[in-house]
């Protein structure tokens, strides 16, 4: 059968669609939607595999729409213009009920080609439907995200992954033949990473792998299945997120050698250069913060490069910087601090601002202690002077903690002269 599993067990209505109860469960936000009969311009923001595309034509069934699919990967504003100019013609408009244009991948799409879909979309010519696994907010432009609604789709849980499985199973005319049990699913959901088409691939692997026969699927089977087709999965781009955690965690382990490999390996599978140049910008703050800074300098300049160069050229810009971060002193402090504050927000909820640290831009907020005995720090001895910054029920907190490496070891002695009493730097 020349049908991948994945393709022939897509949903043929949402009563079949698994996962996403926040959007299509009984009190789902599209469930509501529908029910009410409003249908917006929609960003399905969301990891592969998690049923973007799926959704977006089960929705034109429900709603009975004409249902045109682009990709963004080998469509251009060409072939956008010819589907706006088929729904102009099609008389959608005039019967309220506009044919939706899905776009795959849409945050791959230029400025000039989102333009082109603006005036259709604020029109209701067409309903749009963009799916992308980038933040929409960064990835698609400001006029075409105020036109649409933005959903977030999650990674599958294991229960769902789990709920696929047997679904496949049991109803795969093909897979019915097989006399297949599935002893163990914990590594095939492993593998899946919340990925239901990634799933169903592995499942098919293993079963297509040991001979069509009598097959026990156990997890030593399934990994053992999976390391020796890896290179199929990889020119597949199935562990695409695998390969950047390979990517990433060789730049993390100072090992210049295993990132350059990693990065080679996703420019020859064709991988997205802004998508590689936004890891790396990520990792500058995450992995190496503080303890050089200029590394995240570097980094946005390669992002803003590469963006504009493009291949073949880019890949020079990529493996300069590669080099860089993987050969720079490491220390995720930033990275840690931000965590720790956010969770003290969490668990201490909105504390009171102290009164010295207010704004008292009137009379009244002065009259009220706003601002007073606040220290203007540069009226002292070395533009210091100890006074309190956090809510009282917290103060004395620490939430920074140096690094051991050679910037971050000047910040602490820095820090111990002004608050090693209180702090205990």
């Amino acid at each position: 059968m020349n049908t991948p599993l994945a393709e022939r067990m897509r949903p043929k209505s949402l009563a079949d669609y698994f996962g996403q109860d926040h959007l299509v469960g009984s009190q789902g936000s599209l469930t509501q939607m529908i029910t009410n009969g409003i249908f917006p311009s929609l960003i399905f923001w969301g990891p592969p595999g998690t049923g973007k595309t799926t959704l977006a034509q089960l929705l034109a069934l429900e709603k009975e729409r004409p249902f045109y699919q682009l990709s963004a990967i080998n469509a251009g504003v060409k072939e956008i213009r010819e589907i706006i100019h088929k729904a102009e013609h099609s008389g959608g408009l005039f019967s309220g009920k506009s044919p939706i244009l899905f776009i795959d991948e849409i945050h791959r799409f230029s400025k000039s080609q989102q333009d082109s879909l603006l005036n259709a979309v604020e029109k209701g010519v067409i309903t749009l439907i963009g799916a992308t696994t980038e933040n929409p907010s960064f990835e698609v432009i400001n006029a075409l995200l105020s036109r649409c609604q933005v959903y977030i789709l999650n990674s599958l849980e294991k229960k769902e992954l789990k709920k696929i499985l047997t679904h496949a199973l049991e109803n795969d005319d093909f897979l019915k033949k097989i006399d297949i049990q599935l002893n163990e699913t914990e590594a095939l959901i492993e593998l899946a990473g919340g990925d239901a088409r990634k799933l169903l691939s592995l499942l098919e692997l293993v079963i297509q792998a040991n001979g069509n026969k009598t097959i026990k699927i156990t997890n030593e089977m399934v990994f053992q299945t999976v390391q020796t087709n890896s290179v199929l999965f990889d020119k597949n781009g199935d562990f695409h997120y695998d390969i950047v955690s390979a990517f990433i965690k060789s730049i993390r382990g100072s090992d210049p050698n295993g990132g350059i490999y990693w990065l080679a390996r996703m420019i020859e599978a064709g991988e997205d250069i802004g998508f590689i140049a936004r890891r790396l910008l990520i990792f500058a703050a995450e992995d190496i913060g503080i303890a050089n800074p200029t590394a995240l300098v570097l980094a946005n300049s390669t992002f803003q490069a590469v963006t504009s160069v493009g291949y073949p050229e880019g890949r020079i810009l990529l493996s300069e910087c590669v080099i860089y971060l993987a050969t720079s002193p490491k220390s995720n402090t930033a990275y840690k601090a931000i965590n720790e504050a956010q969770e003290k927000v969490r668990q201490t909820g909105n504390l009171p601002i102290p009164l010295h640290l207010r704004n008292a831009p009137t009379k009244l907020m002065k009259e009220l202690g706003y601002g007073e005995d606040y220290k203007y720090a540069h009226d002292y001895k070395n533009q210091f002077i100890e006074q309190e910054f956090l809510p009282e029920e917290i103060k004395g907190t620490t939430l920074y903690q140096p690094g051991d490496n050679q910037k971050e070891k000047s910040i602490r002695d820095f820090l111990k002269s002004r608050w090693n009493k209180k702090y205990g730097y």
